[in-house]
């Protein structure tokens, strides 16, 4: 291995939560995510999926004491031993955040929610009173026009489906200039048809700008798909960390057990045998 190894583009260093003093969130949980990685995150409820990424955020600290409990985040120090860094908000501006209810404005129209992405990397007085210059505004079209939903620029947040506000949150991280982005459970509420259409631009944005991504998934053939990698939790420990197409429906039973019906759709298994069949196919003609 070399000596000049590149830094992890997500670094999270042996990191619990325990919240209420009773119930262990995060228990001495270890992972990596490198430059140019598209990685899924899945569990079943409650695994520890949302706070960790959370916790990479920096919008939850972890348990004080013990060793370890660092997590960086472009070789920014995000947190470390119970505390937030003084200079996590600077991260903060490279790091995209998508959220599974969009957390966008309803009254404000869609342009203005997507502009948000620019309010950390332009002066307070210009953010406070929404003055965005003509070029930050067509960033915004461009972006906009790259998730397909341009022509709802002037609509009210609020008059967009669902799949429509979560392309909208994401051409706000375009625009935010994102060199990383984690996504927690960005398709959970959205039809299968806007789920698609989604991680499709999440992996667009991966393969193009190479971007990293982390994106918390409940479904396991969606990491199959979209997701060379997958990190599986349970009850706040990593129990599988490997290449996602290791994620048979038995191993996923063998792993969660009755739990394991949460991750597996109705057709995960035909999905999971035509991948296997594929695959076998590509040697086959090599």
């Amino acid at each position: 291995m070399s000596d000049t190894q590149i830094q992890p583009v997500i670094q999270v260093r042996n990191v619990s939560k325990t919240f209420g003093n009773v119930r262990r969130a995060l228990i001495d949980v270890s992972v990596e995510i490198g430059a140019g990685e598209m990685v899924a995150l899945i569990g079943a409820s409650g695994s520890g999926k949302s706070t960790l990424i959370r916790h990479i955020a920096g919008l939850v600290v972890a348990d004080k004491g013990g060793e370890g409990g660092e997590i960086t985040v472009l070789g920014e120090r995000v947190q470390s031993g119970g505390k937030l860094s003084r200079d996590v908000a600077h991260m903060r501006r490279r790091l995209g955040v998508i959220f599974q209810q969009f957390n966008l404005v309803p009254r404000l129209t869609v342009l203005t929610n997507v502009l948000a992405g620019r309010l950390g990397r332009m002066p307070k007085w210009r953010g406070t009173l929404m003055q965005f210059s003509h070029l930050e505004k067509q960033l915004a079209m461009q972006a906009l026009s790259r998730v397909g939903i341009e022509f709802t620029a002037r609509q009210r947040a609020s008059t967009l489906s669902g799949g429509q506000q979560q392309r909208a949150a994401i051409a706000r991280c375009l625009v935010q200039e994102s060199e990383a982005i984690l996504a927690d459970e960005p398709i959970a509420s959205l039809d299968p048809a806007s789920a698609r259409r989604v991680m499709e631009i999440l992996s667009d944005i991966n393969r193009s700008e190479g971007t990293a991504v982390l994106v918390s998934l409940h479904q396991v053939e969606y990491a199959r798909r979209y997701c060379k990698r997958t990190i599986a939790m349970r009850d706040g420990r990593v129990v599988f960390d490997g290449p996602s197409h290791d994620l048979t429906t038995d191993f996923l039973r063998e792993i969660y057990g009755e739990a394991s019906e949460e991750l597996i759709l109705p057709d995960a298994e035909d999905f999971a045998e035509a991948h296997e069949q594929a695959e076998k196919r590509l040697i086959a003609s090599a």
